[in-house]
């Protein structure tokens, strides 16, 4: 597997690949991989000649509150996973290189509309620092494809509006959520639930699945469901941020219109705060 650090030394390996008429999937990461990340690895090999990993713990994205120097790095198990799947290259670039002017001197990218509410509310700042580090790297890279996990629901649809609004040519690929054999969404957050907190947290996507086979049997009450599933989940122990039955494209409150939904939920547990979702196609 390749490695490379600049952005010379990675639009060199592209273009060479490019010039032999190879194509190329690439798949964003912050690292601390799993096997959630390995799948869209692995989805990117299946539809591309080549797939480039970047791994970048990106500071843009990281609020006040929330602790950047403590999110885990584990870049030697990484690369060695990834050198396992066969990943072509890995882009470990440094924030003096892909931010040489400092953060406050750094254009950002504001996606309208969709970064306005859940996680946005919660963490404000953080789309726009999730959308200006992923144009960048698109830019670097010029992939033909890019794979998101659709774990990160919010974030899936805020890069593939920015695409569609900025006419950028790559294909943004969703990736189906892994889960645990109990369900349980995966995800690098995972590694601070105790062993008793694992088995407690497979009752989000129990109540996501109640939920979405009550909308599919005709109920269109919804703020009803999101008000039961909420108290479901808070008394059993959860601190339930939101649980919300929203059209799948915009993120607005469904509709009884709407046919395709998507139920999107943020719940702590303990000191841990999971995130997960569910589908819904009432075609």
């Amino acid at each position: 597997m390749y490695q490379a650090s600049s952005v010379a030394e990675i639009r060199q390996y592209a273009q060479h690949w490019k010039d032999n008429a190879q194509s190329i999937a690439f798949i964003p990461t912050m690292g601390n991989l799993h096997q959630g990340h390995l799948s869209l690895i692995e989805k990117g090999q299946s539809l591309c000649d080549r797939t480039i990993c970047s791994i970048f713990v990106n500071p843009m994205q990281f609020g006040p509150n929330e602790d950047f120097n403590h999110y885990p790095r584990t870049l030697e198990r990484d690369i060695e996973q990834l050198e396992t799947i066969g990943c072509d290259l890995v882009y470990m670039p440094t924030a003096s290189e892909l931010y040489p002017n400092g953060l406050d001197q750094i254009s950002q990218i504001l996606v309208t509309d969709l970064t306005e509410s859940y996680e946005a509310a919660h963490r404000p700042g953080h789309f726009t620092g999730v959308a200006t580090i992923v144009l960048k790297l698109f830019n670097i890279v010029k992939p033909n494809i890019s794979v998101f996990g659709k774990k990160d629901y919010q974030q899936y649809q805020v890069i593939r509006k920015m695409v569609r609004d900025l006419d950028l040519e790559v294909e943004i690929i969703g990736q189906e959520t892994t889960r645990e054999a109990n369900g349980l969404a995966t995800s690098s957050r995972n590694q601070y639930l105790t062993e008793t907190d694992t088995s407690q947290a497979a009752l989000i996507y129990k109540t996501l699945k109640t939920t979405a086979a009550l909308i599919l049997q005709g109920e269109r009450r919804f703020n009803q469901l999101e008000e039961q599933a909420k108290v479901q989940l808070n008394q059993a122990g959860f601190d339930t941020d939101y649980f919300s039955i929203c059209n799948a494209e915009t993120l607005k409150p469904a509709s009884s219109k709407d046919r395709k939904l998507v139920i999107l939920v943020t719940a702590g547990l303990g000191q841990t705060r999971l995130l997960d979702n569910i589908e819904i196609d009432l075609w």
